[in-house]
């Protein structure tokens, strides 16, 4: 029977195998914020608040990560961004 802290070093440890990648979206002068926000809450399940923050860190700063995670969970995510014609590529 394992311990509490084997079971927690191993948790720990497949955590740090496991390479987090980012979706980065960048600005443009093409999209609405309206249309940005919508796209955040549909491909990346981020909330009104969550979408609109980003949206502004987009328009003010060129660029925001939209969310991190696994590739193979990223990847669909990006794509929904790209087919609703924004600016975004996954970045390891």
């Amino acid at each position: 029977m394992s311990t509490k802290e084997e079971v927690l070093e191993e948790v720990k440890t497949q955590t740090k195998k496991q390479k987090n990648y980012e979706i980065v979206l960048y600005n443009d002068d093409v999209n609405t914020f309206d249309h940005v926000i919508e796209t955040l809450i549909i491909a990346c399940e981020h909330t009104a608040e969550q979408a609109e923050q980003c949206a502004i860190l987009v328009h003010y700063k060129g660029q925001c990560t939209v969310k991190t995670g696994a590739y193979t969970e990223l990847k669909p995510r990006c794509s929904k961004l790209l087919d609703a014609g924004l600016s975004a590529e996954i970045l390891g």
